[in-house]
């Protein structure tokens, strides 16, 4: 590989891990157009592995809006991210996909009594599975996918 090459990679892995990372923030922050944004006009999103849907990525960020009404607080730590871009004879090409695990800690709505939260406290844990594109507007999701693993609720 030569320098040029090289910086293109790395060029490329960072502006993908920034994709991750804007979508962990997207669906903590409840930005569903900053959400839609990262897909490219034919992203999907499939999250039936947690109990959800699968369909094109507005459709889903439009059912998201609705079920994280039920978790007002909410934080996607995404980690472990193995990113694997698409080689053309060494140069990069065009198409990615990212492995990367999550721990998605959420408070259920609930009430608050003499200063005291009484909703519960809910986990979930697994692993997406991404795919981008490169486009014009740079890197976008052309599909995600939850692979959750466990669950747990505590008071």
């Amino acid at each position: 590989m030569t320098q040029r090459v090289d910086l293109a990679t790395v060029m490329d892995r960072l502006a993908i891990d920034e994709v991750v990372s804007g979508y962990a923030v997207a669906v903590d922050d409840g930005d569903w157009g900053a959400y839609r944004a990262l897909f490219t006009p034919t992203g999907r999103a499939d999250y039936s592995s947690a109990g959800g849907i699968e369909g094109p990525a507005g459709e889903v960020a439009d059912w998201l809006a609705q079920t994280m009404r039920l978790f007002p607080v909410r934080q996607h730590l995404i980690v472990n991210r193995l990113i694997r871009l698409e080689d053309l004879g060494g140069s990069p090409g065009d198409a990615a996909e990212v492995r990367a695990d999550f721990l998605n800690p959420m408070r259920l709505a609930g009430e608050e009594f003499d200063g005291t939260v009484t909703s519960p406290n809910f986990v979930a844990a697994g692993r997406y599975a991404f795919a981008l594109a490169r486009t014009p507007e740079g890197w976008r999701l052309s599909s995600v996918t939850v692979h959750e693993k466990w669950r747990h609720m505590s008071a």
